[in-house]
């Protein structure tokens, strides 16, 4: 027989994963301002390994619409420069022989729009992995309380698990909604 707190535990560790997960995907959506994360997904090839932008260059945010990417090694220019133009992230590199500038565009309404739909589906799947979450455990309490464990322990365990999952999809929803928010001011 499973322990209920065991179960609570799995469930609380699963929920905080999504919604860890939601906040790392909304960051790596540009929202018109510069962010160094948007360079996260990004690797170069460094001596045979692949490693990420930041592990090989400074990246910095001198304003709100410019990221400068200042490489440790001159010969690497030419390989982050080609690995951002590779990319999907839709930022063309200005590369001055120093370091390599990458100037964010003002947003389109339309633009926002369709960023505003992809951050409102990723905050729906991470929902969906708390939902998944939540069912799981309450099988575990039921498949526990077959085993042996008294029926009001299993209820309140389950009453546990739903403040729980209530309180992480605040949570997400919060996230979301300060997303929007930057997403769509001018």
């Amino acid at each position: 027989m499973q322990d209920p707190k065991d179960i609570k535990t799995n469930a609380t560790d699963s929920m905080e994963a999504a919604v860890l997960y939601l906040d790392d995907a909304l960051a790596h959506i540009r929202a018109g301002k510069a962010s160094s994360r948007i360079l996260d997904p990004i690797k170069v090839d460094y001596y045979g390994a692949s490693s990420p932008i930041a592990n090989v260059a400074t990246v910095t945010t001198p304003d709100a619409r410019t990221i400068q990417i200042q490489p440790w090694e001159k010969s690497m220019l030419s390989v982050i420069e080609r690995a951002i133009i590779n990319s999907n992230i839709g930022l063309a590199p200005n590369n001055n022989g120093e370091c390599i500038r990458l100037i964010i565009p003002p947003l389109t309404e339309d633009r926002r729009r369709e960023l505003a739909k992809q951050c409102k589906a990723e905050a729906e799947s991470a929902k969906v992995s708390v939902r998944n979450a939540r069912r799981e455990a309450i099988e575990a309490l039921k498949k526990a309380q077959k085993d042996g464990l008294p029926e009001d322990a299993e209820k309140d365990a389950e009453e546990e698990i739903q403040k729980l999952h209530d309180k992480y999809i605040k949570q997400m929803d919060e996230i979301y909604a300060r997303k929007e928010k930057e997403i769509m001011t001018v």
